[in-house]
């Protein structure tokens, strides 16, 4: 379904959850970046009254990921640490077609976000299968469910709206991009990393 050209190694989870804070703090910033992004594309999209509804309530999801997460680091005694950048978004967003026609920027924006969802979700799989912590593996079944969700919201939108951009196209060149790029990546206790 979610149609990534190289699946992250399973020995990532294993590095993740050796260090359980450092993977819930960039988790969270990640999930208050998505609401952000979310926001974003109502911003620049306003007029589509179907993308501003849903892209509101995918806002809001992702703002309650964020206290989820956020709520199971006070639990823990842990603290929220400082936002983490996100090389792998950083370096996605690159891919992003930033001199076309508004519609052209608008269907590139919905397949970034949905590539990103796609990602998270395929990672949030391996988190729920292979880590030790039981709370945190049925956390993130859950959460996988959800991130897969927001892949087809903005996989739909992109077609409905692409009409004048070959959307397959483009999105294929996405994947190729997002699988040579993520070779670099799955190394370190982050979401994305």
């Amino acid at each position: 379904m979610l149609h990534l050209q190289l699946e992250t190694d399973p020995r990532w989870a294993t590095i993740a959850e050796s260090n359980i804070e450092e993977i819930l703090t960039d988790h969270a910033w990640c999930e208050q970046k998505a609401a952000t992004n979310a926001i974003t594309i109502i911003t620049l999209n306003s007029e589509h009254t179907d993308l501003v509804t849903d892209l509101l309530e995918l806002a809001k999801e992702e703002l309650e990921h964020f206290q989820m997460v956020h709520d199971i680091i006070k639990k823990r005694g842990y603290t929220l640490g400082r936002e983490r950048k996100d090389s792998y978004v950083n370096e996605l967003y690159k891919f992003m077609n930033k001199g076309g026609t508004r519609r052209q920027c608008m269907v590139d924006r919905l397949l970034f976000s949905a590539m990103i969802e796609a990602r998270s979700c395929e990672r949030f799989k391996l988190l729920s299968e292979k880590i030790n912590d039981k709370e945190l593996a049925e956390f993130y079944r859950k959460l996988m469910i959800s991130e897969a969700g927001h892949y087809t919201t903005f996989i739909g939108f992109a077609r409905k709206y692409g009409q004048d951009v070959d959307v397959d196209r483009r999105w294929k060149e996405l994947i190729a991009f997002e699988g040579n790029l993520i070779k670099n990546y799955g190394t370190s206790e982050s979401i994305h990393g």
